[in-house]
């Protein structure tokens, strides 16, 4: 799982080599950066300012219950740089677990170098060694830079929309 993948641009001969990208699972000793992550990326993508009261122990939450989910982080030089969580969602139409890929973040200074890219390729093989049927996610509809960068990852736009309920207390934001 952690193969370590270099970033984009990395082995051409002009300019200095970019540090190796690794990915690997998240460790509870992550919790505080993914926990700051969501909440950059709730602020950056929606204007949500995070319940932190709620956002740390949902971090830790997923961490201590495995068949949830689990987290995936990148790493460079033994800084975090960015992450994605993935759930799970079965579906008997396809007797197949999805894997949802959420709370996606890249550091600004880490973005188009292939940060994401070697963090979706993990997803990927993780995917495939867990027998998904496929992957989903969702995208904030004014989010034009990532539904291109997902579309040219290969996501398509459904025909569904996504409704919720949110009990009292859990908002978060």
């Amino acid at each position: 799982m952690a193969r370590p993948r270099r970033a984009k641009g990395a082995g051409r001969r002009s300019g200095p080599r970019a540090p190796a990208i690794l990915v690997r699972r998240a460790i509870p000793a992550d919790a505080a950066t993914i926990a700051k992550f969501n909440a950059a990326m709730a602020l950056e993508t929606e204007g949500k300012r995070l319940d932190p009261k709620l956002l740390r122990p949902g971090v830790e939450g997923l961490l201590l219950r495995p068949s949830f989910g689990f987290y995936l982080v990148a790493e460079c030089a033994g800084k975090l740089v960015g992450q994605t969580m993935v759930t799970f969602e079965w579906s008997d139409w396809r007797n197949g677990p999805f894997f949802w890929l959420q709370s996606v973040f890249v550091e600004p200074a880490w973005r188009a170098r292939g940060t994401f890219r070697a963090l979706h390729d993990a997803v990927e093989r993780e995917a495939k060694a867990f027998n998904a049927c496929g992957l989903r996610l969702y995208v904030e509809r004014e989010n034009g830079r990532a539904r291109s960068v997902y579309r040219h990852l290969g996501y398509a736009t459904t025909p569904y929309r996504m409704l919720e309920k949110i009990r009292a207390g859990k908002s978060g934001a």
